[in-house]
């Protein structure tokens, strides 16, 4: 929920109105996206999870589910994240809505049908991508910088194309205030914590504080660092490197449904 590919977003009509939400899209949390989650897999008649795993922002859902449906899941795998945001989202929130409005593209937030601020969401994506360690990624496929340069704006306009602006804003602002550690004790599922070496967004240095205080909670929890420059990019492109420690961790869960 919120998201561009997800159920209900800025693009979605109101009822009301008759219109896209755009701006008036309400304000939601991790919690209410988890719960909107949770209340699909009921409609469908599911009533237990082996795991409930995601990178970076599904990380984030996947620590709220195990704080928020103890009993639904039997573990959790979250990978390349942490249990909390960042104390600068709302910096970082506002930043990203004060670039967004300079764009004449914006239009007080009411621009869709129109052109919907492709171009600032393909610099963005840009920045965003360098960040996540897109260049390494890439480095071997287009060893010249001024391709691989090339190769990086194109992906990034491909996304552009089919995101809506509002929904940096909307997953932005639903991380406000978002900490689970408080709610550990709550947790039933075991944990498997995945990081990678060189993820500058969330180092393996916070991984120690992380597994300490799930395990001072009474929540067995493991730890395992993909080794890799692909930085916060690495889950998916390096896979190889800790498939078979989620298999081996998932294996007895699975064997259990038996």
């Amino acid at each position: 929920m919120g998201s561009s590919f997800g159920s209900t977003n800025a693009a979605s009509l109101n009822p009301p109105t008759g219109k896209p939400y755009g701006p008036d899209f309400p304000a939601i949390g991790i919690r209410d996206i988890v719960t909107a989650q949770k209340a699909l897999l009921d409609s469908l008649g599911v009533k237990h999870l082996v795991a409930v795993a995601g990178p970076s922002y599904g990380g984030y859902q996947a620590f709220q589910w195990a704080v928020a449906y103890p009993d639904f899941m039997d573990a959790i795998v979250p990978v390349n994240t942490a249990p909390w945001a960042s104390v600068n989202t709302d910096k970082q929130l506002a930043e990203l809505e004060a670039r967004l409005a300079a764009d004449p593209e914006w239009r007080g937030g009411h621009y869709h049908g129109q052109a919907g601020c492709k171009t600032v969401l393909t610099e963005i994506r840009i920045e965003t991508l360098k960040r996540y360690g897109i260049e390494a990624n890439l480095a071997s496929r287009y060893p010249d910088p001024a391709e691989r340069e090339a190769a990086i704006r194109q992906q990034a306009a491909n996304w552009a194309r089919n995101w809506d602006a509002h929904s940096l804003i909307i997953l932005r602002r639903a991380l406000l205030g978002f900490d689970t550690r408080p709610d550990f004790a709550k947790i039933k599922a075991k944990v498997l914590y995945i990081l990678c070496r060189s993820d500058a967004l969330f180092p393996p240095k916070i991984a120690p504080a992380v597994i300490a205080a799930l395990k001072e909670a009474g929540v067995e929890a493991g730890y395992f660092e993909i080794d890799s420059d692909m930085g916060h990019s690495s889950s998916g492109a390096e896979h190889a490197k800790w498939s078979p420690v989620l298999r081996e961790f998932l294996a007895p869960l699975v064997a259990g449904l038996g």
